[in-house]
């Protein structure tokens, strides 16, 4: 969810440079189920332009209009929205709305934080009742212990209202080796998650920044000159066509850990793999070879560059989020458990 925080910012910025006021909607806590959980957010401008969502589309009108309260008198309140009889969501949706104003400093210390990756916390404020203005609102805190509120204007009650934390992590970093058509395709579909994807390309072919179009950088270097920063956010593909340079940077890789290492190629190239692995590096565990998926993707059916980009990222998700990859349908009972 960092990235959607930071695209909410970005706009809002954008907004009040315009003289346009906003306010932000977070849900805070639900009853029931619903197609989000706590911790989703939505800008909505005084122009009507809204950044982000709290649902599919369903809920978003109706918060539009309870905002514009908020708008008029710039006081945090809570709403509800229940979707048993309109979403068939079986759930009752909790919902801050609260003036969104930042500052310069807030700015400049979510750029630090985004770029040394590190996390942040927000806490949100409330009470859950319906249609109740109060000393509500967020308080952004970074791990300097900086803390921010949205609306410096009202002193929000930390102490009789009900709070919900939300840590957000640094975004998910993709880091592509190799620099051919698939890897410009892998790119594409990554940055549309928000993750940070940063491209390593041949050093006798290099590329620019604008041949992968979302990425964050693009370096064209060697395995042997190469300087890798990954940390336990940062996944890695290797997609080189290249077998020697595939295992050249595999065993510079491995001694970071990364939780996922994804490898193009055929079962036999895999085991190739492993096998010199070994033969270059004997202290390599069974648990680091576990980290290595090669073929790299899920078994989709995957043919263009495109459909394999998708089944890469599919993988990549369910590594992360430590799911074994089913159909939905087989699901009895809710989809998502709230840990």
């Amino acid at each position: 969810m960092t990235h959607e925080f930071v695209d909410i910012v970005k706009q809002s910025l954008i907004n009040q440079q315009k003289g346009i006021k906003n306010v932000l909607a977070t849900v805070v806590h639900l009853e029931g189920s619903s197609y989000r959980k706590p911790g989703v957010r939505m800008l909505i401008a005084e122009d009507g332009s809204m950044v982000g969502a709290v649902s599919g589309g369903c809920v978003e009108k109706e918060v539009k209009l309870r905002a514009q309260t908020v708008f008029s008198e710039q006081k945090p309140k809570v709403i509800t929205y229940d979707g048993r009889y309109r979403l068939g969501c079986e759930g009752i949706l909790y919902i801050l709305i609260e003036p969104f104003t930042i500052s310069e400093d807030l700015i400049d210390d979510l750029h630090v934080a985004l770029e040394k990756r590190k996390e942040f916390t927000i806490n949100a404020f409330f009470t859950a009742e319906d249609e109740v203005v109060g000393d509500f609102g967020s308080v952004l805190k970074f791990s300097t212990d900086k803390e921010y509120t949205f609306n410096s204007n009202i002193q929000i009650d930390t102490t009789s209202n009900k709070q919900f934390t939300q840590t957000l992590k640094p975004l998910t970093k993709l880091l592509i080796i190799g620099g051919e058509h698939d890897a410009v395709k892998l790119t594409s579909v990554a940055s549309l998650l928000g993750w940070q994807v940063d491209v390593v390309t041949s050093i006798k072919d290099p590329k620019l920044l604008a041949d992968f179009p979302g990425a964050a950088s693009v370096i064209a270097s060697t395995p042997e000159t190469i300087d890798l920063e990954i940390d336990s956010d940062t996944v890695v593909v290797l997609m080189t066509h290249n077998y020697v340079l595939d295992l050249k940077y595999l065993l510079k890789i491995l001694d970071f850990n990364p939780i996922y290492i994804g490898v193009l190629g055929s079962t036999k190239r895999r085991d190739q793999l492993q096998n010199d692995l070994f033969h270059y590096n004997e202290e390599i565990t069974e648990e680091v070879i576990e980290a290595i998926y090669s073929p790299a993707g899920l078994n989709i059916g995957a043919v263009t560059p495109v459909e394999i980009a998708v089944s890469i990222v599919a993988e990549i998700l369910a590594v992360i989020r430590e799911k074994e990859p089913y159909s939905l349908r087989n699901i009895k009972g809710k989809i998502h458990i709230q840990k």
